[in-house]
């Protein structure tokens, strides 16, 4: 059963996953309504995951020596206002700005809010915890984004956002009255914060996080023309195949939060890159088979967002003393592998090849992956210092940052 305390932050997953993902699907609407190119309108995505990218890691650093609940509470204050100046904006121009804007607390949520989820659970079950918030991102692509792209195409894409806002006050509503207060680490400062760069590790996870998770969003970025044009799927029938996928994510966020907790973040995540390379390149061979790929469909779905749990553990473990802020890097790494697994998956398609050959590339990227984590892996080793699984001990709650109820 899930802990009433961790609710919020599932909330604000929620809110947080249906306004990046609806954009893809309202975006015809509001090409039309601003009399833009469906081109320009793809502006939005890039302008909201530049604003993830550049606020994840400032909001995190700078508001580090606030309570960790507190700091939710702006993050999503901030989120609700930005997305109504999205339902508001009378133009192209604002549009793009209030979606830059929209997408600087993204990060820093999701970072403080793993921070919180692992001091609020039980002994070994911080990564299961921190998989609760992941969830909330998952659902919304079963329910959020399907509901949000019928209103904008039946009615307007402005009421979309209007609820998207009452989502993020709702959420601004259930942290001020579930979460607990945690003490903040108020010997830090932004400054010191930055020193956690220094660390060669954390360039490592963040190198595995946007190269590894790359291959994730090549196969994502083409999956609909992949399965009309080479799985011959009607365009029908694409949403409900990606609604399979959304299963698949929400069943697979959670196992990944359970793997995380059984074996260290750094072997979890070696694991789950393999299998991902394996399903990738079943993608490319299978592509023909509809029933191969509805199947690989839900399977690479879950395989992926389970790495979510363990890669925001893993961050954590190499940012002591500023795990704020390394805890937020993991949306700027997500980013960062969306915008190049798209970039790289397009080239052969810009080639003349098949709508299957992004299937490769994405394989290639999440081979790297497996190879830079396993160097982390052999590197370091599996275990701690003190026999404990990396991991567990480094998210337990720590004696200075008390939780009150």
């Amino acid at each position: 059963m899930i802990k009433k305390n961790l609710i919020p932050l599932a909330l604000g997953g929620f809110g947080i996953g249906m306004t990046e993902f609806v954009m893809m699907g309202i975006l015809p609407d509001l090409a039309t309504d601003l009399h833009i190119s469906i081109a320009e309108a793809g502006y939005l995505i890039s302008a909201y995951a530049l604003g993830v990218v550049i606020g994840a890691p400032i909001l995190a650093g700078a508001l580090a020596k606030h309570a960790p609940q507190r700091v939710l509470i702006w993050l999503m204050m901030l989120f609700t206002v930005f997305n109504a100046l999205s339902a508001f904006s009378p133009d192209f121009h604002l549009l793009i700005i209030s979606r830059f804007l929209a997408g600087l607390p993204h990060g820093a949520f999701f970072g403080v809010g793993a921070i919180v989820a692992s001091r609020l659970a039980g002994e070994g079950k911080a990564a299961a915890a921190v998989a609760t918030m992941f969830a909330g991102l998952t659902v919304a692509n079963i329910f959020g984004v399907p509901v949000g792209t019928y209103v904008g195409h039946n009615f307007s894409w402005r009421i979309t956002f209007v609820i998207v806002a009452v989502i993020g006050l709702l959420t601004v509503i259930s942290l001020k009255k579930w979460v607990p207060h945690i003490e903040p680490n108020r010997h830090s400062s932004f400054r010191d914060d930055l020193r956690i760069f220094r660390n060669p590790r954390l360039w490592l996870a963040l190198a595995i996080t946007s190269i590894g998770t790359g291959g994730f969003f090549a196969w994502f970025s083409y999956i609909a023309p992949l399965l009309t044009d080479v799985s011959m799927f009607t365009p029908r029938s694409i949403p409900l195949i990606m609604a399979v996928a959304g299963v698949g994510m929400t069943i697979g966020v959670l196992v990944g939060g359970k793997l995380a907790d059984r074996v260290s973040p750094i072997k979890a995540i070696t694991i789950l890159l393999s299998v991902m390379t394996v399903l990738l390149c079943l993608n490319g061979l299978l592509a023909s088979s509809q029933p191969a790929m509805l199947c690989l469909a839900f399977a690479t779905g879950a395989n992926a967002l389970a790495l979510g749990p363990p890669i925001q553990m893993l961050l954590i473990e190499h940012s002591k003393d500023a795990e704020m802020l390394g805890s937020s890097l993991g949306q700027s790494g997500f980013n960062i592998g969306n915008a190049t697994g798209a970039f790289l998956g397009g080239i052969p398609l810009t080639l003349g090849y098949s709508y299957s050959s992004p299937q490769w590339v994405a394989a290639g990227l999440a081979i790297s992956g497996v190879i830079l984590s396993a160097c982390m892996l052999v590197k370091r080793g599996a275990r701690a210092p003190n026999g404990q699984h990396l991991g567990e001990s480094t998210v337990s709650r720590n004696p200075g940052e008390p939780v009150r109820r």
